[in-house]
């Protein structure tokens, strides 16, 4: 039972993962659209975003989409981005 479980849960993490592999460039596209923009947002407010935005491309990059999308999903609350 412990292995049906362990097994299920692996298998689901690999189906996951290309579908967070698809939704940072999206992410980055948008917050990349509202920095351009010019949100109305604090300076620290800015500068936290550019560089969550920065660090989402980077676990992008590097295969780690789970954490990306987290990191861009902080940016995208910082800017008002649904």
């Amino acid at each position: 039972m412990k292995a049906f479980i362990i097994l299920a849960a692996l298998l689901g993490t690999l189906i996951a993962m290309p579908a967070y592999a698809f939704q940072c460039p999206g992410d980055v596209a948008k917050i990349d659209a509202a920095l351009k923009a010019g949100p109305n947002v604090s300076a620290e407010q800015l500068a936290e975003a550019k560089k969550l935005r920065a660090e989402g491309g980077r676990l992008h990059k590097s295969g780690q989409h789970a954490q990306s999308v987290a990191t861009l999903a902080k940016a995208k609350e910082i800017l008002g981005i649904k």
